[in-house]
């Protein structure tokens, strides 16, 4: 009998560990930020089938917001279903009806599987965020910030839940670009990865995994690249627009540097490299570029204002 009961009591401590480590299904998003990241998240998310609830500031913000998604499936629907136009109309109701917005962040994660943050890239603003949804969204809940620069530990920090807590770093456009970057902190538990990586892979992205290190994989090579086409470019040793074409024909890249810092915007650049200059002031890669504080400083940021290191009509 006594055998019986620690057999038992063991069989019973085993079945709960193994549910204790099973991976969280996640059916229910909330995204927080209804830029054209958080718009893009949105998207991709309720169209593999997920509940959405994408959270802005204003109604206003939000119907923006709202009418970008539905342009955006419908660029989408015209090469998925190219000779099928019902099964297209069919999928963007679908996917509609699977979004809904909100201006309360807080009356809406009560009830949500998955916190994707896609604010502006200011730490203190994302803390207070997360600090304050911590008390409201329920414990299965996993957080998660789609921050392309920042320190993701320092937000779960922000929090009590610090092993639900991972980096889902999208790239834009997020209903075109396939891939994600899955951010494992210290704290961050396997089961939490695990539910990111299928989360990553449910709405049709390929992830890969990186540790807490600034910039991650894609920015930690990309950033000083561009930054080194700018120093190549202050000293004199060849134009801007030979350096885009050598990079393109001789390295296969899309797109030049200089197009490349025009697309993402001078003023972003500018402050992924001045944050990892605050922590790492003695590394070179991270030096700053006194042509690009000069332009930023000008307000030519690029693309999104006329001029950057181009001139745009």
């Amino acid at each position: 009998m006594a055998f019986a009961t620690r057999h038992f009591v063991r069989a019973a401590s085993s079945d709960a560990a193994t549910a204790a480590a099973k991976k969280l299904l996640i059916k229910h998003v909330t995204v927080i930020g209804g830029g054209l990241m958080g718009a893009g998240i949105a998207q991709i998310a309720a169209a593999s089938g997920h509940t959405v609830v994408l959270v802005d500031q204003s109604d206003e913000i939000l119907k923006k917001s709202t009418k970008g998604i539905e342009e955006s499936l419908k660029r989408v629907t015209k090469k998925k279903f190219a000779d099928k136009p019902e099964a297209g109309a069919q999928f963007i109701e679908k996917t509609m009806k699977n979004l809904t917005t909100s201006t309360d962040a807080a009356s809406v994660v009560h009830s949500t599987d998955l916190v994707i943050e896609a604010i502006v890239e200011n730490l203190k603003v994302k803390n207070e965020l997360f600090k304050r949804l911590d008390k409201f969204a329920p414990e299965h809940t996993i957080f998660a910030s789609n921050t392309s620069s920042l320190a993701v530990t320092e937000m779960a920090n922000a929090t009590t839940r610090q092993d639900r807590f991972g980096g889902l770093h999208f790239f834009n456009p997020v209903p075109m670009m396939k891939l994600v970057e899955v951010i494992k902190t210290p704290m961050t538990s396997q089961k939490t990865f695990e539910s990111l990586v299928d989360f990553s892979k449910a709405v049709g992205k390929s992830p890969v995994s990186c540790k807490d290190t600034p910039g991650f994989i894609v920015n930690r090579l990309l950033v000083p690249y561009m930054m080194e086409a700018v120093r190549l470019f202050e000293r004199g040793d060849a134009s801007k627009e030979d350096i885009d074409v050598a990079m393109k024909l001789g390295a296969g890249y899309p797109m030049g540097p200089f197009e490349l810092l025009d697309y993402v915007g001078l003023d972003t650049s500018k402050y992924i490299i001045d944050g990892w200059h605050s922590l790492e002031p003695n590394n070179p890669l991270f030096a700053p570029s006194p042509l690009l504080n000069k332009l930023v400083q000008e307000k030519k940021l690029g693309k999104k204002t006329g001029e950057g290191f181009y001139k745009y009509k």
